[in-house]
Parts: C-alpha cells; sequence; structure tokens
C-alpha cells in the first residue's frame, strides 16, 4: 500500500503555522524521516556482468525488454562510428540513445544505499536508461515490479554474433574493453554450458 506522503507534509505545514515547530519536527521524525543516501563505488567485472546478463536473459528486469551485449553494441560503433557514435562518458549528444535504452547495467533490487545488499541475488539486470530512472527507489516508490527473467535460447542479447565477430577479426581484440568482454563472454558462457 503506498503511503500518503503528503498528507504529513500537510500536517507538519499545520503545526509550522501554529508556530508549533516542535511538534512538526518529531512528526517528521516519525512518519518521514530522512535518510541520506551513500554510494557504494562498487564496479563490477565483465565476467560478473555477464553472469547477470545470461541469468536474466537479457532482459530488463524492470521494464521486460530485451537488451544487447555491451561490447556488442562497441563493434557496431567501431564498424559504422558515424551512423552510430560511441561516447566513452555516455554522453547523449554526442552517442547513440542504444547506449543507454539497451545497453545493459546491473543494478540492486534494494538499493545499496537503502540498506540493499551488494550480493548476486540483489543484482539484476536493466538497462542504462531504467537504471538511472530507479536510482535509490524502492519498486513500491515506483510502483514497478521485478519481471521474470528471459530464456537465454529466445534471446542471447547478440552475445554469440559478437563472439564470432572477434574471432572473424582478431583486430578488434587490440581494444582493451573489448578483449576483456571477449574472455568473460568465452569463459561464462563455457562454464554454463550454454
Amino acid at each position: 500500500m503506498q503511503v500518503d506522503r503528503s498528507a504529513t507534509i500537510q500536517e507538519v505545514c499545520k503545526l509550522l503555522s501554529l508556530n508549533e515547530r516542535v511538534q512538526a519536527e518529531a512528526v517528521i521524525f516519525r512518519d518521514y524521516p530522512f535518510a541520506p543516501t551513500t554510494k557504494s563505488g562498487r564496479s563490477y567485472t565483465p565476467r560478473e556482468m555477464t553472469r547477470v546478463f545470461l541469468r536474466d536473459g537479457f532482459i530488463d528486469r524492470y521494464k521486460g525488454t530485451k537488451l544487447v551485449y555491451p561490447p556488442a553494441l562497441r563493434v557496431i560503433s567501431k564498424r559504422i562510428d558515424k551512423a552510430f557514435p560511441y561516447h566513452k562518458n555516455g554522453k547523449m549528444d554526442s552517442g547513440h540513445f542504444a547506449y543507454w535504452e539497451i545497453f545493459p547495467t546491473i543494478d540492486h533490487i534494494q538499493a545499496v544505499a537503502l540498506n540493499g545488499i551488494d550480493e548476486v541475488e540483489n543484482w539484476v539486470c536493466c538497462s542504462m536508461l531504467t537504471n538511472s530512472i530507479k536510482s535509490h527507489w524502492t519498486l513500491e516508490q515506483l510502483g514497478w515490479t521485478l519481471m521474470p527473467a528471459g530464456k537465454f535460447a529466445d534471446w542471447d542479447g547478440m552475445i554469440r554474433w559478437f563472439i564470432e565477430q572477434v574471432e572473424s577479426d582478431k583486430s578488434l581484440l587490440g581494444d582493451a574493453y573489448i578483449k576483456s568482454w571477449f574472455n568473460a563472454a568465452k569463459d561464462v558462457l563455457r562454464a554454463t554450458k550454454l
């Protein structure tokens, strides 16, 4: 059930109008306390991310949309950079919007800033855009639900295409990003026998 936060603020406003600051403060502490957020500062390895992406079937678990393996997008940018530009900092005015819309990342179902754990059981695959929208909000606050994982047999996120491209053009391994993701893809697929 969604809590009506506006009712709390309305009560606080009434108390402040009556110059009842102590009571207003007590209402906030009781019904709508300030909870500062903290950043985890955690970054994930390509192997960790690949495992989660495969487990979740390259599906945005909040929206249900298909996502594409990150280095597959980079290969596309290397091949047709004018039509599909990449920007290392994700600048939307310089890089293709696909790097936000269908680029997968890991999100914490329960935000670490809200005492969620930074463990695989709290990680889900979602797009960079969805991750940005969700931020530190809870699913309940957003009115979202966790979608079922996709099936790798139905959608592989273009991971096999990516591996084929690198195996047919070894010069792509000169890019450290592509090389690290290629090694992760091969290792994780081998370990999961997919």
